[in-house]
């Protein structure tokens, strides 16, 4: 969803000013007052949906893992072909286009992240994700390819920041080195045969 169509929404304007708070003072120092105020609304307003700061940073992440579960539902469903994993992994680039800020607050409020135990289901994810990616009896070297094919999609959101260039095409660059990543760690003797009615990759 785009920031102007996220603005008619009270939620998730919310959202959107807690991130931005906690990005700037630290999430620790944020208080729901502040919030309300960035937002010029009354505590009482804000409290209608949130109780509690916690409550804000957990929604944030139900709302992330949304997608990716439908993302695991679709693969889990899907042939285990190169075809396959090379949209898996375009779909997980088109999730996270709008959560590079809840990634920020990941790498800056490590401490809030495990107290609130919410990087355990995002983990958890991950390693589903890792799962589908690799082959089961995929070397060391190829199991380090995929599960790097995940993370520079979450590092490039940060390092690619300081290079000159259009956010499109930096987006379409780090899913182009992620592909060629998973496409190496499943090279044609390792990839499972496959009938013709499997070839093709399902909506």
């Amino acid at each position: 969803m785009s920031t102007q169509a996220r603005r008619g929404n009270t939620r998730q304007r919310i959202q959107d000013v807690a991130l931005e708070l906690f990005s700037e003072q630290g999430y620790d120092k944020t208080s729901l007052r502040e919030i309300a105020e960035k937002l010029e609304v009354t505590k009482a307003a804000l409290y209608y949906h949130f109780k509690t700061k916690e409550d804000i940073v957990i929604s944030l992440f139900q709302d992330l893992g949304r997608p990716i579960d439908e993302l695991i539902v679709w693969a889990e469903g899907q042939p285990r072909t190169l075809e396959t994993k090379k949209e898996l992994i375009r779909r997980y680039s088109e999730s996270l286009r709008s959560a590079e800020p809840l990634f920020r607050f990941m790498q800056e409020n490590q401490a809030a992240v495990r107290d609130l135990s919410i990087g355990e289901s995002f983990k958890s994810r991950m390693l589903t994700l890792f799962g589908l990616l690799k082959e089961p009896d995929a070397e060391l070297t190829d199991q380090v390819r995929c599960i790097t094919a995940l993370f520079s999609m979450h590092a490039g959101m940060f390092s690619m920041q300081n290079l000159e260039g259009d956010p499109e095409e930096k987006r379409k660059a780090i899913l182009e080195v992620a592909t060629e990543l998973v496409t190496a760690a499943n090279p044609p003797h390792r990839r499972p045969a496959r009938p013709d009615s499997a070839q093709t990759v399902s909506p």
